[in-house]
């Protein structure tokens, strides 16, 4: 008999506890869900910046080609992709690495983060050698 009367004692103890379980367990859920998004979004960002750098270094490496070639090229892609904002610093130099002469197109945008932890910007470098 006493072990009846503590089973009822607890289970009107427990009685709407539920329903806090519930909005516990759902706001954690959504909260993982939420970040899963973010870091997706910000990893399409940063290979959208690296294959648009180094697709329009290819296109400046092109003999006839120039500079001022592939940094168009470099935001015509960007821009196909992400919003303008993200391809207004392209910059573009020759270089040389091992003394062979290089192409290298860097695009720094921001790294599209909810909150403050973290980095802000990102800058993606694409290089070619010249034909």
């Amino acid at each position: 008999m006493c072990s009846t009367l503590q089973s009822i004692e607890s289970s009107e103890r427990e009685h709407g506890s539920a329903i806090a379980e519930f909005v516990f367990v759902s706001s954690l859920v959504a909260l993982l869900c939420a970040a899963i998004f973010q870091l997706a979004f910000a990893l399409h960002v940063r290979n959208t910046l690296v294959d648009s750098a180094g697709e329009g270094a290819r296109h400046a490496a092109l003999h006839g080609s120039s500079l001022e070639a592939g940094v168009a090229r470099t935001r015509v892609l960007v821009d196909a992709a992400l919003p303008a904002a993200y391809s207004e610093n392209v910059s573009a130099s020759l270089t040389r690495v091992d003394g062979v002469s290089v192409v290298e197109i860097s695009v720094h945008a921001p790294l599209p983060l909810i909150g403050f932890l973290g980095p802000t910007a990102v800058t993606s470098t694409g290089r070619a050698v010249v034909e």
